[in-house]
């Protein structure tokens, strides 16, 4: 058989709210705050520093081509093109 105590029962722990007190006293939704701040810092940093925009439409990537196509051809024909002491020298 049981025996009945006469204990108090036991407490139900607090439930958990934006207001609970979770680390260096700081609530619960500023800790979130924080790690969300920290995780878009890092997305914002690496999307500048890797330069990693998707383009939207088929014409704009077009024309991103179009244009590392014409500035290899600039490159290429500056390249045939004599250094410039050569083109101001005075002949004879």
């Amino acid at each position: 058989f049981s025996q009945a105590t006469t204990a108090p029962p036991k407490k139900k722990p607090d439930p958990v709210t934006s207001e609970t007190v979770v680390i260096w006293g700081l609530r619960l939704w500023q800790v979130v705050g924080i790690f969300a701040l920290f995780v878009l810092s890092i997305i914002i940093t690496l999307c500048c520093i890797f330069k990693c925009r998707i383009p939207r439409t088929r014409k704009e990537i077009e024309a991103r081509y179009a244009q590392r196509q014409a500035a290899k051809n600039y490159a290429d024909k500056l390249d045939t093109v004599p250094p410039l002491g050569e083109l101001t020298e005075i002949p004879g």
